[in-house]
């Protein structure tokens, strides 16, 4: 019964946040001008806002808060390697496109070396892909290293840094693109696995009893969250604990069935993200990058998501 009132409240908090992103910033637009903006290409509508705030709205605000509600999961060892591409394209001063690119085929690079590395007689376990993805994190992350250690301090150095800690400062449309096509591809796929990803979180000789493919599943459901990863970190850098800290949030919600698990982390990513992004912009007059605040904000709160789960005995 109690979940007839969350998933409408829950969709009415993200769209509020949203409505509140496109609203504040440096440049505030009135609630009202901001909706009559949206609304006029379908209603007839008189413009009764100024020129700049029109271009504030569709052109800076809108795609910002659509990468934002979009944005969200990580992996270690995927976001280790989108984050070296990304930075060695900054590096090598290849433009927004080549920076995009890059770090999504470097995530994808990442997630193959960690299959190889996990895969043993064809099979593999949860310890093991944990190990490999902390061992290709680990050897991505020296690597971005390397690649700041020879960055230029008065040119490279800072955009490469400031774009590791996570911003939406660079958000367009064909950003956007790239996340929803990222989830088409992947995230569809993914909540169609979710009955299979249940039985696997029984174990993996109880997922083989009830007839599941598990190495097969696994792999397929990790392939689907590193295109996912891959996409995000790409056009927004890398933001961290937001993958850790909300999936577990949502757990305390709704339970462990990944029916409700997934499309309620991405309504409660999509407005925590909301929030941050909006915070970031306007509680000073330099922007906060976001990795910074989802970090300040994740450790205390994943914290206290694990004593409360470990109360409730999950």
């Amino acid at each position: 019964m109690m979940g007839l009132f969350l998933w409408p409240a829950l969709a009415a908090g993200v769209m509020g946040l949203a409505l509140a992103s496109l609203c504040a910033g440096r440049y505030d637009v009135p609630i009202n001008r901001m909706i009559a903006i949206l609304a006029h290409h379908v209603l007839p509508i008189n413009d009764r806002w100024e020129p700049i705030e029109q271009r504030i709205v569709e052109l800076i605000r809108l795609p910002r808060t659509v990468e934002a509600m979009l944005v969200g999961p990580q992996i270690v060892g995927v976001s280790s390697g989108s984050a070296l591409g990304g930075a060695t394209a900054i590096f090598l001063s290849l433009g927004n496109i080549a920076v995009v690119g890059s770090a999504f085929l470097a995530g994808m690079a990442a997630i193959v070396c960690v299959y190889l590395i996990a895969a043993t007689r064809n099979r593999t376990s949860t310890l093991m892909l944990v190990l490999a993805g902390a061992i290709v994190g680990a050897f991505y992350a020296s690597l971005v290293s390397l690649v700041i250690f020879f960055a230029n301090p008065d040119d490279s150095l800072p955009a490469i840094v400031y774009w590791l800690m996570g911003s939406f400062a660079t958000a367009s449309f064909a950003k956007v693109e790239i996340l929803f096509i990222s989830v088409l591809v992947a995230g569809v796929p993914l909540l169609a696995l979710h009955f299979r990803i249940n039985v696997l979180a029984l174990g993996d000789e109880e997922a083989r009893a009830l007839g599941v493919r598990v190495e097969r599943t696994r792999w397929l459901a990790l392939t689907a969250v590193s295109i996912l990863v891959a996409a995000c970190v790409s056009v927004s850098g890398v933001i961290g604990w937001v993958g850790l800290v909300i999936p577990h949030f949502t757990r305390m919600l709704f339970g462990p069935n990944h029916r409700l698990v997934l499309p309620g982390s991405l309504l409660i990513g999509s407005g925590h993200m909301l929030l941050i992004d909006t915070i970031a912009r306007t509680v000073s007059a330099l922007e906060i990058p976001l990795g910074i605040l989802t970090a300040i904000v994740g450790a205390p709160v994943f914290g206290l998501v694990l004593r409360r789960t470990k109360a409730r005995g999950w």
